[in-house]
């Protein structure tokens, strides 16, 4: 089939004066503003907040502290303030813990209470539960003794930072 045009090229000729605002150009600035926005969407963060290790250093700060700005003292959140509540004494199983805000409250034997950071000294990711005498890591395995705060298996190599607990009434508090 054949495309027949009839006439002279005279009256076939559209003048254009402004612009070209067709389709295809169209199509092409919203497909790039689609790219830019995956392309944003995909750059890296230099926050260095993943908490599951990705944005590690070579060599990090220890476990519990704020990094380099740390000043001692207080995390910001006003649990390691000297007195401040970090559990319940009847919440914290003998031979066991819990998880409890920034912390790991154990009681190795009854009457006995610790208190350890949540955030594991192997990369950084925060422990997920106590069981069996141990404060358990899931990203890579690590486990630290619930009396201790130390490596007792897997790629951790450093304890887990103590705060020092005291009981006060019904309440485990930073000492």
């Amino acid at each position: 089939m054949t495309d027949v045009q009839t006439g002279t090229g005279a009256d076939t000729q559209v003048e254009q004066t402004g612009p070209a605002s067709t389709r295809r150009v169209v199509l092409l600035g919203a497909g790039g503003l689609g790219a830019a926005a995956v392309l944003a969407a995909c750059g890296t963060d230099t926050s260095g907040t993943n908490p599951n290790g990705s944005d590690f250093a070579a060599d990090p700060a220890p476990a519990g502290s704020k990094g380099a700005d740390a000043q001692g003292g207080s995390t910001g959140g006003g649990d390691s303030a000297a007195g401040a509540a970090l559990a319940l004494v009847a919440d914290v199983p003998a031979g066991g813990g819990i998880i409890q805000g920034d912390y790991v409250i154990t009681q190795p034997k009854q009457g006995t209470y610790k208190a350890f950071t949540k955030i594991c000294t192997h990369q950084g990711c925060e422990v997920g539960e106590v069981k069996n005498g141990t404060i358990n890591c899931p990203c890579h395995g690590a486990k630290f003794s619930i009396e201790t705060g130390s490596p007792v298996s897997g790629p951790a190599q450093k304890p887990l930072a103590e705060t020092k607990v005291k009981v006060d009434g019904d309440n485990i508090v930073a000492a």
